[in-house]
């Protein structure tokens, strides 16, 4: 075991405390003495964890270990451990210390550049070719991995074949050194990660022993690089660079991206992918854009550092590290109103007061820049305050604020943070949507509000001779349904659509079956019609603006919410959770549908309509934490004759009704059974009523 290994591993164990941080090595001194972590989002789940590690000594400790297994000959473990010893210092040290470097000329926000130097100016003996070569091996450390990334161009790596120019090592002797070092430094972040790029690196290293560069060097594969997190989601790299290039083009720049990038040839680039890789490929390429142009500012930075936007960009959510949506949208919406000469000209935003870009450098490190968004002190509070809402029934006011603040698009169903478990409950729910399948006809499906896309699943494998297109009103929804058709190869299509209006994005009697499943009851609360939420003016709209759509014998299948008739009948709710009245009253509080009526009967029992008890106990079954958005929702708006008398008032003898029936699904009752018993007036125990309702309307006629 290395020395090094056992100082570190010494101190991790609070073994040498007696000795006083004076006493530990150099190295160790000033990692240890860190006060604020410089670290890559990308390799972290929470932010929290930070206050309770030092995520930098660890990561050297898990460098020196994997070091202390490999098969090699003393030199060269002596070498390669003081390397990993000092490879991460410059991230180190108190903030007083990094005043202080700073002063000295010693560029703290590159950090193997700055490590170099400070093993340089520590040295305690006098600067010979070991030294030399151990700072160079610092100050080069990573870069290779940065290459594979598109971080660097490769020629930055080529300074390492120095050594083998001056004679003081062979090219075997190098490429064993670099496969080393790197396995030891990538192994560190991740074994997963070494074991995905050690071919590539391999080929690299022999490269750089042979002071060679590798062939198809060019701008598109270093892009394809940068983006290989987002192209692993499902981008269209090809299609919106080609895109991209020819809007470029258009706006008066000849050589399209290979111009526009051209300045990107001999920069480095740091915490891309953790900062721009949730972004679209068009909004990475204008914040690219901007920061090569803020960097030939005098004195030209060699250095783009994307690490202050990433830090800007993400918060503990439930304890795991997620993007500020908040902060995210708002950036896009900067971004798609800045057009191409706007970028070109490396300009401001003209009509966004509350957000600008810019470009930063410190005094002492004029070689290096950071990209990053300000926003305004007004914005920076509204957006702390929708973090802080995100579990009241102020969310959903915040937001709006948020919306109005910077006239954002307001995707109805934009559940921000809880999109995914969102999506992945409708996605749960494909058997009980198999029923629609019996009663598709013809050969083209439209899916409106496809969710995560389990119907339009469903339609490719059960019914393969069917072509299916899903429309939603939201953005996210879409973009990540389009990534994901990519991704799996599906068949199945997707659009942006508003479904009220339909025929603005689907040609009139070009649909054989509209589908309606479980969006009726969300376009019902959340849409205004008339300046008017929870009206059934649009859901009617809805109904029409799909009849539009079908030809004759095509149809519209309708599966949603229901109420229960008669209307007046009186349920008996007695709770096992005596909290459970709290939040029925929080509920009748919060919930604008209608007004809930009870009445208390007993410590922990109420009496009160059927139809309010059920509304209050479909929002009861999803939990504290789906609250903030389930009461919103009224999930049933019309009785099953209701719905038969809205569609006769609707269509008349244009359409028929071929099926009513409802059900109840059967999650609500393993959901409940051990909440709540529901009674008669009488106080005996009966079933819930029928939640769910699958109503199938075929066209008879044109009007």
């Amino acid at each position: 075991m290395g020395s090094a290994l056992e100082e570190i591993r010494a101190y991790m164990a609070g073994e040498n405390e007696e000795i006083g941080s004076a006493g530990l090595p150099a190295w160790l001194h000033i990692l240890a003495s860190a006060e604020e972590y410089i670290v890559n989002y990308e390799r972290i789940g929470s932010i929290g964890e930070l206050e309770r590690l030092n995520p930098v000594l660890a990561y050297v400790e898990r460098s020196l270990d994997i070091l202390s297994t490999l098969p090699l000959s003393f030199w060269m473990r002596e070498l390669l451990e003081d390397v990993l010893a000092w490879s991460e210092t410059a991230k180190g040290g108190t903030r007083l210390d990094r005043i202080g470097w700073q002063r000295q000329g010693i560029n703290v926000f590159v950090h193997n550049e700055g490590s170099a130097d400070l093993y340089l100016a520590r040295a305690q003996v006098a600067i010979g070719d070991r030294e030399r070569l151990t700072a160079l091996l610092i100050r080069t450390h990573g870069l290779l991995g940065q290459y594979l990334r598109g971080e660097v161009p490769f020629a930055a790596n080529l300074p390492l074949h120095g050594p083998v120019e001056q004679g003081l090592l062979t090219e075997t002797e190098l490429a064993r050194l670099l496969m080393a070092l790197n396995r030891c430094v990538i192994g560190a972040v991740s074994e997963e990660l070494w074991q995905s790029v050690e071919a590539e690196l391999e080929t690299c290293v022999l490269h750089v022993s042979l002071g060679t560069t590798p062939e198809d060097d060019g701008l598109e594969r270093r892009l394809r690089r940068l983006r290989t997190g987002a192209r692993t989601r499902g981008e269209d790299f090809e299609g919106e660079l080609a895109r991209i290039d020819g809007e470029l083009r258009a706006a008066g720049v000849e050589g399209g991206l290979q111009e526009a990038f051209a300045r990107l040839d001999d920069k480095t680039l740091w915490y891309v992918e953790a900062a721009l890789g949730d972004f679209s490929l068009e909004e990475f390429v204008k914040m690219m854009m901007l920061a090569l142009l803020g960097a030939e500012e005098a004195p030209r930075a060699r250095h783009i550092s994307f690490e202050r936007l990433m830090h800007g960009l993400y918060y503990d959510y439930k304890g795991v590290k997620k993007i500020n949506l908040y902060k995210k949208r708002i950036v896009e919406k900067y971004l798609r109103e800045l057009d191409w000469a706007a970028i070109l000209g490396g300009g401001q935003h003209a009509d966004s007061p509350h957000l600008h870009h810019r470009i930063a450098r410190e005094k002492s490190g004029g070689d290096t820049c950071f990209f990053g968004f300000a926003f305004s002190p007004a914005a920076e509070k509204l957006i702390e305050f929708c973090v802080e809402a995100e579990k009241s029934p102020l969310y959903e006011r915040a937001v709006l604020m948020l919306m109005d603040l910077f006239g954002l698009r307001r995707d109805a169903y934009d559940r921000f943070h809880n999109e995914d478990e969102y999506l992945e409950t409708m996605n749960s729910s494909a058997d009980d949507k198999k029923i629609l399948l019996d009663y598709i006809a013809g050969s083209r499906v439209l899916d409106i509000g496809p969710g995560g896309g389990v119907l339009l699943d469903l339609i490719e494998q059960e019914l393969p001779d069917k072509q299916a297109i899903g429309v939603d009103i939201s953005e996210n929804v879409v973009e990540a349904l389009e990534r994901r058709r990519r991704l799996e190869g599906r068949s199945w299509q997707v659009r942006k659509g508003d479904a009220l209006n339909l025929t603005e994005t689907i040609a009139p009697g070009s649909i054989d079956t509209v589908v309606f499943s479980s969006i009726l009851h969300e376009l019902y609360s959340y849409i205004p019609f008339d300046g008017r939420k929870f009206n059934l003016d649009t859901v009617r709209a809805a109904l029409r603006s799909a009849f539009e759509l079908i030809p004759v014998g095509g149809r519209i299948l309708i599966r949603d919410g229901i109420m229960t008739e008669p209307k007046e009948q009186l349920r008996r709710l007695t709770f096992a959770d005596p909290d459970a009245l709290r939040r029925l009253e929080q509920y009748a509080a919060d919930f604008e549908g209608r007004q809930i009526a009870y009445a208390q009967t007993g410590p922990s029992e109420v009496e009160m309509p059927v139809n309010d008890a059920m509304e209050f106990l479909y929002t009861y079954t999803w939990g504290e934490e789906a609250y903030v958005h389930e009461v919103q929702e009224q999930f049933g708006y019309m009785t099953p004759s209701e719905y038969e008398a809205c569609i006769g008032e609707l269509f008349g003898d244009r359409a028929t009704i071929l099926l009513r029936r409802s059900f109840l699904q059967e999650g609500y009752t393993l959901a409940l059974r051990d909440k709540v018993r529901v009674g008669d007036q009488a106080g005996n125990e009966v079933p819930l009523p029928d939640s769910t309702c699958v109503i199938v309307i075929e066209k008879t006629r044109e009007s």
